[in-house]
């Protein structure tokens, strides 16, 4: 505990203990309920959240300073991501039934009956984001998709945002009275962010964790996590700077327009997204002054923009001055000059081989800061390439004519990043089955999973497989009598529904 107070500590780990330990008393009977019943559930906290009316997005646009059209979008998405987590838990396939029967003839040896289906892991803790008050926070995809797995939830509301939190917790709680559940299956504390946090991952009952922030966060929490008598799952999206390929044939037949485009991304929302793409790898040649003219002509233009909180504003002047100071690095562009807590854009340019030779500029800078890194040719775009940390995404702008580059480089892109986009920007996370939001570390902390899109529900759940039970003792999906309820199941192999 960071809390050295006494008082204050006895009476922080007594309410994180509550939470968790009502957390714990809703599991079997949260668990326990069935897809329809947990899928109304998921669509009632959409309804009370959408209730709150324009209360919340007043109280999101004074705690984070984001603006109207954006927070209004941001409840659009929260809503449709429980509403899509809804259709998912209805539908079954998150279960993963298989049913292997018994083969009593089989020789050398019989083949015992064998029926398998995932269930919830049990409590979760969910740590808010700053960076999106609503969609990644209280209600937000860990949330959600930690519910619908069957798993109750503790949410460690995020100082930046108490007030935005306090509605959205109290909306939950008005879905878990309106559709019966135990009370227990949704806790929300408030509290001092570090002592509180550490006290949530530590406590016994809590089984996994969902984390959206930094580095340095993110590998605390899994270092108490790892270290407990009973060690369990973070899952912590961190760091990135989701590279930017510009490939030649792109770069030469259009590259003012793509400065442009890149400028507009970068400096979205104050480039305060997990996906802001901080860096762009072209090589030497026609196009690449125009692209980068015309990208310093917009980041000059681009007005200072109001970051979420002081710390975030630190960090990020930190960032860019350590940029201004190195050597090999020049500054291309910076946006206007704002009041206290508001963001100027930066734009900077280096060689391959000065990036190579210093890691520190591959560090994240969490704001509308960029790099751009100028290569000499193909191999020395691979190489940095090869140096490059895990990342959520990688972009691939490119024409027809590049695609034979495109498809040599994709193997190692693949093993760099959880997406790859073409022709497009990172800025903006679809909601959907085939998104991953994710990827290597420091992108995330457990490549194999996602925050976003319907396999975040397989975070929060594990595999039971049961031998030789009786039809009356297998979980009732699992009976001969279920089949033909539209959930698939793997029979002997075979995917059948």
């Amino acid at each position: 505990m960071t809390d050295t107070h006494p008082a204050a500590a006895a009476t922080l780990t007594a309410e994180v203990a509550a939470a968790c330990i009502a957390a714990a008393d809703a599991f079997t009977a949260y668990r326990a309920t069935g897809r329809e019943e947990r899928a109304v559930f998921l669509e009632t906290i959409a309804a009370e959240i959408l209730a709150i009316g324009d209360d919340l997005i007043v109280a999101a646009m004074q705690e984070s300073g984001l603006p109207r059209a954006r927070l209004e979008g941001e409840r659009g998405r929260t809503v449709g991501q429980l509403r899509m987590f809804a259709d998912v838990v209805r539908k079954g396939a998150w279960q993963q039934l298989r049913i292997d029967p018994a083969l009593p003839d089989r020789q050398p040896l019989p083949r015992p009956a064998l029926h398998l289906r995932m269930i919830p892991v049990g409590p979760v803790a969910v740590f808010g984001a700053s960076n999106f008050p609503l969609a990644f926070s209280t209600a937000g995809g860990d949330t959600a998709s930690a519910l619908a797995a069957g798993c109750p939830v503790v949410v460690k509301g995020h100082p930046a945002h108490p007030r935005t939190g306090a509605l959205v917790a109290a909306a939950i709680a008005r879905a878990v009275e309106v559709c019966g559940l135990p009370a227990g299956v949704f806790g929300h504390l408030a509290g001092p962010s570090i002592a509180l946090g550490e006290a949530l991952v530590q406590d016994p009952r809590i089984a996994a964790v969902g984390f959206t922030g930094s580095r340095a966060g993110g590998l605390a929490l899994s270092r108490l996590a790892q270290a407990r008598k009973v060690p369990i799952p973070v899952y912590a999206e961190m760091s990135s700077i989701n590279p930017v390929l510009l490939l030649p044939h792109a770069l030469k037949t259009r590259g003012a327009a793509l400065g442009k485009a890149y400028a507009g991304s970068m400096t979205m929302g104050a480039g305060q997204f997990c996906t802001n793409p901080g860096l762009v790898l072209a090589i030497d040649g026609e196009g690449l002054e125009d692209f980068m003219a015309a990208a310093a002509q917009e980041i000059a233009a681009a007005a200072a923009q109001t970051m979420l909180t002081s710390g975030i504003h630190e960090a990020y002047q930190s960032g860019v001055s350590t940029l201004e100071a190195m050597p090999d690095v020049e500054a291309l562009a910076r946006g206007q000059a704002g009041d206290a807590m508001q963001g100027q854009a930066a734009l900077f340019r280096t060689n391959a081989r000065a990036f190579l030779a210093n890691e520190a500029m591959s560090h994240e800078v969490f704001g509308a800061s960029s790099i751009v890194v100028v290569c000499r040719d193909a191999d020395e775009l691979t190489a940095v390439l090869e140096q490059l940390e895990g990342q959520l995404t990688v972009t691939l702008h490119m024409d027809a004519a590049d695609e034979a580059q495109a498809a040599s480089l994709l193997p190692l892109l693949e093993t760099i990043a959880g997406r790859i986009l073409a022709n497009g920007w990172p800025t903006g996370v679809e909601v959907c089955h085939a998104m991953v939001h994710g990827g290597p570390f420091p992108a995330t902390s457990d490549p194999r999973t996602t925050s976003v899109g319907s396999l975040a529900i397989d975070r929060f759940l594990r595999p039971v497989s049961y031998q030789n039970l009786s039809e009356t003792l297998l979980p009732p999906e699992l009976r001969d009598g279920a089949q033909g309820d539209g959930v698939p199941r793997l029979i002997d192999g075979v995917l059948t529904l």
